[in-house]
């Protein structure tokens, strides 16, 4: 007989706001996601190979690095190419968005146009969980 276990997804913030992040983490606790996170992109390509999440938000501005430098650095590791990635942003110029994307993001959304049950459904969507 087989038992079936019930392992949350993990989902990793590499973040500068802690109060956004405590927000989105809130509505995705409460639908079974384990949550962690960096408030820098230097801490988070660090603990992201130890935490082996299977989703990441990441940030495009932040104190040590923009967002899409973190992701170009995960998506160049074998032990991070996989994972998806999603960048979550104040900054919606174009060549931002481009270069996120063309990099191997697998979405861009703006901070300012969502909300927590976005982010879920995003996240979702992305883990192909629906």
């Amino acid at each position: 007989m087989l038992l079936a276990l019930n392992v949350a997804m993990k989902v990793y913030f590499i973040d500068d706001d802690e109060d956004l992040i405590n927000i989105f983490s809130t509505a995705l606790i409460r639908e079974g996601f384990e949550v962690s996170y960096s408030l820098t992109g230097g801490e988070g390509l660090t603990k992201v190979k130890i935490e082996k999440p299977d989703i990441i938000m990441l940030d495009q501005v932040m104190p040590d690095m923009a967002g899409n430098d973190v992701l170009k650095t995960l998506k160049q590791d074998e032990e991070t190419k996989n994972i998806p990635v999603i960048l979550l942003s104040n900054f919606s110029q174009a060549e931002l968005v481009k270069g996120a994307i063309e990099q191997g993001a697998v979405d861009y959304l703006f901070k300012y146009q969502v909300e927590p049950k976005d982010i879920v459904t995003k996240i979702k969507e992305a883990l192909k969980m629906q």
